[in-house]
């Protein structure tokens, strides 16, 4: 563009130093074009941030599992505190596993 200017204003003796450009219009096939470019984009950005939230849901699972693998205990109460949770939302029902081994010391 410098260059463009100073071929038609060196003649003059002038030397442009800044240009504004306040109006630009582009054709609507380029600016559909650059809109779908800058959708893609938007898209991709979302793909990796979804993925990224993925993988740190997933580690932290991984690591409540290995805490509770640890204990036993921290199991049941894990498991209690998730019946007291759903009796919360004010459910009639609520179908909860036993062990059989449980169950087999009613039947003696």
């Amino acid at each position: 563009m410098q260059a463009s200017l100073d071929e038609a204003t060196d003649p003059w003796g002038v030397k442009v130093e800044r240009v504004e450009i306040k109006d630009v219009r582009l054709p609507i096939q380029l600016q559909r074009a650059m809109a779908a470019e800058a959708e893609a984009t938007r898209e991709a950005k979302a793909k990796v941030i979804a993925a990224e939230g993925e993988q740190k849901a997933s580690r932290a699972l991984k690591d409540a599992a290995d805490i509770l693998d640890e204990s036993s205990s921290a199991l049941q109460l894990r498991y209690l505190q998730t019946l007291s949770q759903i009796s919360d939302e004010k459910n009639s029902t609520i179908i909860f596993p036993m062990p059989i081994d449980f169950l087999k010391a009613f039947n003696k």
